[in-house]
């Protein structure tokens, strides 16, 4: 069964033009933001940071994009997504694809679901123009109205 973004992502989870000192602080803010979603426990977010401490940045997948995960544990309550857009971008220490300006959190009871979260994220992150724009929001409102009605970009465009 196919897994539905609008089921992962809750505006709750949703953080925009927020300040990170570093690349912990910009987990933090991702865990921050599942927690707030009642995705997971503040103990995920330390499993997060560990994570990168033992095995490097490589939660840096892409130009700019990390996607903050660690393995599934009893932290995790429901699978789920946060969404935090940088102010600043922060290094990750990944040398191809730093400096990250969009931590995208991840965290699903079991490895199923999170291969299923990864492919519909895929789809949203392909799309290099809704990303623009999805990076650019002010508002965890917006996000969500335009990772969910991509079509609103065609339509601006044509207006």
């Amino acid at each position: 069964m196919a897994v539905n973004l609008a089921d992962e992502l809750h505006q709750a989870s949703i953080r925009t033009h927020v300040v990170a000192a570093d690349w912990q602080a910009a987990i933090t803010l991702a865990g921050d933001a599942l927690v707030a979603g009642g995705v997971t426990t503040d103990d995920y977010t330390a499993e997060m940071i560990a994570a990168v401490d033992k095995l490097g940045p490589y939660i840096v997948i892409a130009p700019g994009l990390a996607i903050a995960h660690s393995r599934p544990s009893p932290a995790v309550l429901r699978a789920g997504l946060s969404w935090v857009s940088l102010e600043e971008p922060v290094s990750f220490g990944h040398k191809k694809n730093d400096p990250v300006s969009l931590v995208i959190g991840l965290a699903a009871p079991d490895h199923e679901g999170h291969l299923e979260m990864m492919q519909a994220l895929a789809g949203v992150l392909m799309n290099s123009e809704l990303l623009a724009a999805l990076k650019a929001a002010g508002s965890p409102a917006e996000v969500l109205t335009l990772m969910f009605n991509p079509e609103l970009l065609t339509e601006k465009a044509h207006s």
